[in-house]
């Protein structure tokens, strides 16, 4: 990648149209994997070598390595951990400057499950780090992401706590002495033992800054998500609204930037408040919430001047994504930053009931020119690789160094509230693919 942006947004991919409709190389199996809800994989690549880490047909957590050029030649290996029945419990995998793997997943307000291998990246050296920073901070962990700063240092976020009271936490890993140590000397967020934040971010934009986006929820309900804000910093330590106004930490709801003031039960979810980037380089937000008769809408908030500019993109009627409850969500909805288009135009990617489709608006007012259906990267991707009656395809991706680009796929059922299925399916084909790429 050329920008040290977040590791973990090789996410689910079926938000994404595609620029190539073919592999460039035939499928390639590479084990057999658990398909009894979907928890997603992790995949990375370095000049010479590609990762990828998932949940075996036995639901334990493997790593397993190939030479870039050489499909032939795959190393396994387990970690003692195994996944139970949480979506919650994905993975995330980075690489460091020394070239050592980095693995954390299968946490859900659990302690800290974390390998690291040695500098030369070889998964079997892959061993199991009991504590990062703080034993006392890490015994209720979620959601792990690695990312790298403007220095190019690894840094590891997380949750601590549960929803409806976590803190979001930030390290930074020291490869000299092959240590962790906290970035910030408090939580980035202070929910003040009544909320918590769900974040999406942060991301690099092409200012040079990074940007980040939350909802804050009240209760682990997924209806009580409210208040879309934002916040910005060029080191992840100094933080500042976009006017540049200062944001001591932590933050709190009645010090954050409300982007806009979505109440309790308005139709907005976490991990659906989305970056992206106009044709300027300013900041845009994706997500949706219910209009004023009660149907689920796509909106579009832009950072224009010293305020915000929030509009409504899409014009769906009689559709309301009524969402409640705890647990992992069988999501209707996926959507993607705005990212430019033809001249005068913004493009914003969104997946509804699994049909892909871009709202192409003008650039300059944000309203809606159309509305268009599209190829997801799954739909590329089902071309070649099939999966069984009920399943869903899932698909990670990760782009070499050299700029190639490898799709992981494979096929599960989809979330189940974190509860048991009353059957076991049979284990699907992990898949790598090459050469389908996402369009930009």
């Amino acid at each position: 990648m050329v920008r040290p942006i977040l590791l973990a947004l090789f996410t689910l991919a079926c938000v994404t149209s595609v620029s190539a409709q073919t592999p460039v190389k035939p499928p390639e199996a590479i084990d057999k994997v658990w398909s009894g809800h979907s928890a997603r994989f992790a995949m990375v690549a370095s000049k010479t070598h590609l990762y990828v880490a998932y949940y075996d047909a036995h639901r334990q957590l493997t790593v397993a390595q190939r030479p870039l050029n050489n499909p032939a030649h795959w190393v396994y290996h387990k970690v003692d951990t195994w996944l139970g029945w949480d979506s919650h419990n994905y993975i995330a995998m980075a690489l460091d400057g020394a070239g050592a793997v980095h693995v954390a997943g299968n946490m859900h307000v659990d302690p800290l499950t974390y390998f690291r291998s040695d500098p030369g990246g070889d998964v079997r050296t892959l061993k199991r780090m009991t504590v990062m920073v703080d034993p006392a901070r890490e015994k209720r962990m979620t959601y792990p992401i690695f990312l790298k700063d403007g220095q190019g240092r690894l840094i590891y976020k997380y949750r601590d706590g549960s929803s409806g009271d976590g803190n979001e936490l930030y390290n930074v890993y020291d490869e000299a002495s092959q240590q962790w140590k906290a970035l910030t000397s408090t939580p980035l967020v202070d929910g003040e033992g009544a909320r918590n934040a769900y974040f999406m971010g942060p991301v690099l934009g092409p200012d040079g800054i990074f940007h980040i986006t939350w909802v804050w929820r009240e209760t682990p309900m997924a209806e009580t998500n409210h208040d879309l804000s934002y916040a910005r910093t060029r080191d992840l330590i100094h933080w500042e609204k976009a006017d540049g106004t200062p944001l001591p930490l932590p933050i709190r709801l009645s010090q954050a930037e409300i982007v806009d003031p979505v109440p309790v039960k308005g139709g907005m979810i976490n991990n659906n408040t989305i970056i992206g980037f106009d044709d300027q380089g300013r900041v845009t937000i994706t997500y949706h919430k219910y209009d004023a008769n009660g149907n689920t809408q796509i909106w579009l908030a832009r950072r224009e001047g010293k305020s915000w500019t929030k509009r409504q993109i899409s014009a769906w009627t009689n559709y309301r994504w009524n969402f409640s409850g705890g647990g992992s969500l069988n999501s209707e909805i996926f959507v993607k930053g705005a990212r430019p288009g033809a001249p005068g135009q913004l493009i914003v990617p969104v997946v509804r009931l699994g049909q892909a489709l871009e709202f192409v608006v003008d650039a300059k007012t944000l309203r809606l020119i159309e509305e268009r259906k599209v190829d997801g990267l799954t739909d590329a991707v089902a071309r070649t690789v099939h999966v069984a009656d009920g399943q869903r395809l899932n698909a990670v991706q990760a782009t070499a160094p050299d700029g190639r680009t490898f799709t992981l796929a494979w096929g599960s059922l989809p979330p189940n509230r974190d509860l048991p299925q009353p059957a076991i399916p049979d284990a699907s084909d992990l898949v790598l693919l090459q050469g389908i790429a996402d369009a930009k």
